[in-house]
């Protein structure tokens, strides 16, 4: 059986969202970040980076989430668009733009947001900027098309998700009002059986809440370094 290494942040939640849309069992695994879980030598053996989610699926290691949404995808046959070359670029090319746009500004802007231990205006304004511009194009994309790729949804959908419906943690409860195609979707997919089984994955096991002193140490190495 799969199994699905995991916690309730944003790329864990779209494999999640994936496997219960797909119907595929699996066994979950959670990983506590916040008390250092990620770091112990059975989950480095199986990414080196140290982060989840990470799948085994009968031996086959995959992690990061944008491989294993497509990954999966192409294994079942499922969740992908029409098959043809324009699909399968614009499949490609927005799986991309969230793996190295979306993702990685987001979690910086919440970082300088909410964890930075000094508040540095010029960093926070920039991954500000940055997410929301993003953001941004994901909503002018979705003002003429109802999914990410054509009238099908699928995994660039599920990945667009995972990180929209953390928007208001991100920039702000008032960022939706300026986003209202992106919040469409996010809406649509929301009310989806799938989503509320993926998010309710992690109530199912008693994660650390608190972000004190271990759980800084734990998910950023550079405080505990310095």
């Amino acid at each position: 059986m799969l199994k699905f290494y995991f916690n309730g942040s944003p790329n864990p939640s779209k494999v999640g969202l994936f496997l219960a849309e797909a119907g595929i069992p699996y066994e979950g695994v959670p990983v506590d970040t916040r008390r250092g879980d990620q770091f112990k030598p059975e989950i480095v053996a199986l990414n080196p980076n140290a982060k989840v989610p990470i799948i085994d699926d009968n031996g086959v290691i995959v992690f990061d989430s944008n491989a294993i949404l497509l990954y999966l995808a192409e294994k079942h046959g499922k969740f992908l668009p029409a098959d043809t070359p324009n699909n399968r670029a614009q499949l490609l090319s927005w799986l991309m733009f969230v793996a190295t746009g979306v993702g990685p500004y987001s979690g910086q802007a919440v970082h300088f947001r909410h964890f930075a231990p000094e508040k540095i205006k010029y960093a926070n304004d920039r991954y500000q900027y940055e997410a929301k511009r993003h953001f941004g194009i994901l909503d002018q994309h979705l003002a003429t098309h109802r999914y990410m790729v054509g009238n099908t949804y699928t995994i660039v959908d599920m990945d667009v998700w995972g990180w929209a419906r953390m928007i208001p943690f991100i920039l702000g409860d008032d960022a939706w009002a300026t986003m209202p195609n992106l919040k469409r979707l996010h809406d649509e997919i929301m009310a989806r059986p799938a989503a509320k089984e993926a998010l309710a994955l992690k109530d199912r096991h008693a994660f650390k809440t608190e972000m004190d002193d271990e759980a800084k140490r734990n998910m950023f190495k550079h405080i505990a370094a310095n």
